[in-house]
């Protein structure tokens, strides 16, 4: 039988923290799409709050996105190091 192997803290964190932008992002592109294909829209143009909410969405996506891929991209147990007895932090001169 395989021993099973804990999740760290920090690993169970970035597992958390991605999941939730997960969701987060499958929601907004989900009501993205609703709003485009259930909602009526005027025969010229594109209403005024839409355009709005687009303007809005917009930046709020593509901050998700770039943060699920430096999450994903990271270097798991490499990124946070424990300090070695004794070591102590130093303030940048």
């Amino acid at each position: 039988m395989k021993p099973t192997k804990e999740w760290s803290p920090e690993e169970m964190l970035r597992f958390i923290v991605g999941i939730v932008l997960s969701l987060t992002l499958t929601f907004i592109v989900a009501t993205v799409l609703y709003s485009l294909v259930f909602v009526s829209q005027p025969m010229e143009g594109q209403s005024p709050n839409d355009a709005e909410f687009f303007k809005l969405i917009n930046p709020i996506a593509t901050f998700i996105v770039g943060a699920l891929a430096g999450l994903m991209a990271g270097q798991g147990s490499g990124a946070m190091q424990k300090k070695k007895k004794g070591e102590e932090d130093e303030l940048p001169q």
